[in-house]
């Protein structure tokens, strides 16, 4: 699913936007240093893209600079939109999406600080000043959290809140940047600050706070949140960061999974565990929001829409092209079946890094964000449970494939398992309609080496060996 849909969708939202006189000057200033510094981020998603122009949403002041030569730190919230020219497909197209940036802005940087770096500013009401990525700073992450706890509203932002948050937690980054940022605050709570944004019910806020309202235990409830007033005046908001329990002594399902490989342990008891955690959260989120029924128009359009993604996908990764015949045979034999069958919203990414086993020994899921890359409305249609299931599923291969030698069988096992649990829990075998089953599979399995070729190369034979299998209707 091509990027520039999402970014798109983002544009249509925001394009009517006319920014102030001064958040247009603060971007101004800002703009020599962020079209350099942007691009070099883990979490930027237009890569391979031409960076053409920045233009401001949004800029709020949590915590106001200090005048040219004081030593105290100020706190800038901004709303970007990233103008980008993308040529990479048969016609050049204009790509925009929405980042939120925090950025700090001192007269000089503490050396503590100097990875954070943003740059400094040469023009503009910031010129002479230090720029940096202010999540970095701990005095800064706590301004953040006072806001967040204490605050209805500063300009645009709003923050809600589902209980009391004591003062004076500590904060510091968790770990590698991925598609977003994440903030502990004194082991208690974790903050997920979302940086590429879009109006409408976001996902990873959305499903929690269901989840909790039902009385699922197997995700942690929401505890405070922020998001914006939509820049171009539309209805929806835009969420911008989720604060939840962090669960401190937690090991992620990624980590335990390879623990077992290198000791050359079976998966079994946990994959079967993990199989009834993810039945139980599908079982609530059915009773918690409205399910549709897929008729076979329904059914066929599906099957479509993955076929259309692996066309997209096969033109921008050519490894793809001699197994592309076999791969969409498994989504006419879906076209084909006339059963009806149930969707409702699910994870969307389900994967073994985002379960947590907690230290009582339960299986906890988190990260409701699905599937960054493709577009909000997509990620909050409802869907067979089964795409979950597949996901699942392609996890226990790339932890198997990640070992030497590969455990084929391990994978197998935890497989089967992880089904049979489901099925335990949700009275129904997932593996019982294999033409739904092998065309999820299918799907995500294109979706793995569409991303890999982008971003991590050195994986690539691990999705490309699962399309090989599926091809062959394996």
């Amino acid at each position: 699913m091509p990027k520039a849909a999402s970014a798109r969708s983002t544009a249509r939202a925001v394009r009517a936007h006319t920014p102030s006189a001064a958040a247009t000057a603060v971007v101004e200033s800002l703009a020599p240093l962020l079209l350099d510094w942007l691009p070099r981020q883990r979490w930027f998603a237009g890569k391979g893209r031409g960076l053409t122009g920045l233009v401001p949403m949004a800029v709020t002041e949590l915590l106001p600079p200090v005048p040219s030569g004081g030593e105290g730190p100020g706190l800038l919230h901004l709303l970007l939109r990233v103008e980008q020219h993308d040529e990479r497909g048969p016609e050049p197209t204009a790509a925009d999406d929405c980042y939120q940036l925090l950025l700090g802005v001192r007269t000089s940087l503490p050396q503590h600080l100097s990875s954070a770096l943003v740059g400094r500013a040469t023009g503009g009401p910031l010129a002479g000043r230090t720029v940096y990525d202010a999540l970095h700073d701990p005095y800064l992450a706590g301004v953040l959290m006072d806001r967040l706890r204490s605050v209805d509203a500063v300009g645009p932002l709003r923050f809600g809140r589902a209980g009391r948050i004591p003062a004076g937690l500590s904060p510091r980054p968790l770990g590698a940047e991925q598609s977003n940022t994440s903030l502990v605050y004194g082991d208690a709570y974790i903050l997920k600050i979302l940086r590429r944004v879009v109006p409408g019910p976001h996902p990873d806020l959305e499903l929690p706070r269901a989840l909790a309202a039902e009385g699922c235990e197997r995700v942690p409830a929401p505890v405070a949140w922020f998001e914006a007033e939509d820049p171009a005046g539309g209805a929806e908001r835009l969420t911008l960061g989720i604060l939840q329990p962090y669960l401190r002594g937690s090991t992620d399902g990624w980590q335990l999974a390879l623990a077992a490989l290198a000791d050359g342990r079976d998966f079994v008891p946990e994959a079967r565990d993990l199989g009834r955690a993810t039945a139980e959260v599908h079982l609530a989120l059915a009773a918690a929001l409205p399910t549709v029924t897929l008729d076979r128009a329904r059914t066929a359009e599906l099957a479509k829409a993955m076929s259309r993604r692996l066309a997209a996908a096969a033109q921008a990764v050519p490894a793809l092209q001699p197994y592309a015949p076999g791969l969409r045979a498994a989504f006419e034999a879906l076209r084909a079946t006339e059963r009806a069958r149930p969707a409702q919203r699910v994870h969307g990414d389900l994967h073994l890094g985002q379960i947590l086993h907690t230290p009582d020994g339960r299986w906890s899921v988190i990260d409701f964000e699905g599937e960054p890359a493709r577009p909000l409305a997509e990620r909050t249609r409802p869907q067979p449970p089964v795409r979950d299931v597949a996901g699942m599923l392609r996890s226990f291969d790339y932890a198997a494939r990640s070992h030497e030698p590969w455990r084929a069988d391990w994978a197998a096992r935890c497989r089967d398992a992880y089904c049979e649990g489901y099925a335990e829990a949700a009275g129904g075998d997932p593996r019982a309609e294999p033409e739904l089953l092998r065309a999820y599979e299918t799907d995500k399995a294109v979706y793995e080496v569409l991303y890999e070729a982008r971003h991590r190369p050195d994986w690539l034979p691990v999705p490309m060996a699962a399309i090989e299998r599926l091809a062959a209707g394996g």
